[in-house]
């Protein structure tokens, strides 16, 4: 009989790392990466200076664990639409990345400016670049012919376009939001439609 039972210390660590993770996208949501400190993530988390250091030695390594977060939960949302023998038009490709986005930066408001933030000398290809190489993954799927270099290029300009779209939907009225989203949904069908019916 194998023994998985985490043990009541065990657990109380991962509900504090938790707790700290979520304090650090809150500050980072709010004020930015440059701006965030450890001392305004420990006091949002309630936890002492200390502890928090003791989980993270700076605040990079605390922004990278919360990336990898993200990129894991962002993995298991695609999961169900990878790989699908069914053949997308543009348009339901691009509703597809909307709906799919979206709906994750209204849960994690930190997710796009985190993309943004200094990763130091390591560059980690499954965290700011998995997006991208998700899209041209996507993108090759749905037009065999397109090289990798060309995928890699539109997913990079589909990555900005999202990007982009994310600061203007801040503070603003839910009608404004979705008249904003349409505009980038028109703007991503006709790019995407020039490079994926060709």
């Amino acid at each position: 009989m194998s023994n998985q039972r985490r043990n009541p210390q065990q657990e109380r660590g991962e509900k504090r790392l938790s707790q700290l993770l979520e304090a650090a996208a809150s500050v980072m949501a709010e004020v930015g990466y440059e701006t965030a400190t450890m001392t305004q993530i420990a006091d949002l988390a309630q936890a002492s200076i200390g502890t928090l250091y003791q989980y993270f030695p700076n605040k990079e390594a605390l922004m990278n664990a919360l990336r990898q977060q993200y990129v894991d939960e962002m993995k298991l949302r695609w999961a169900p639409f990878t790989g699908t023998p069914e053949k997308l038009s543009t348009q339901q490709l691009v509703d597809r990345i909307f709906d799919i986005v979206l709906d994750y930066i209204e849960k994690r408001p930190a997710y796009f400016p985190l993309l943004g933030t200094p990763r130091g000398n390591q560059r980690d290809p499954s965290g700011r670049s998995w997006l991208r190489e998700h899209f041209a993954a996507l993108f090759r799927e749905a037009l065999p012919e397109m090289t990798q270099e060309e995928s890699f290029r539109v997913a990079n300009v589909t990555v900005q376009v999202l990007k982009g779209m994310h600061p203007l939907c801040v503070g603003v009225t839910e009608q404004e939001k979705e008249l904003i989203v349409d505009e980038f949904k028109l703007l991503l069908t006709s790019y995407l439609g020039a490079h994926l019916n060709s």
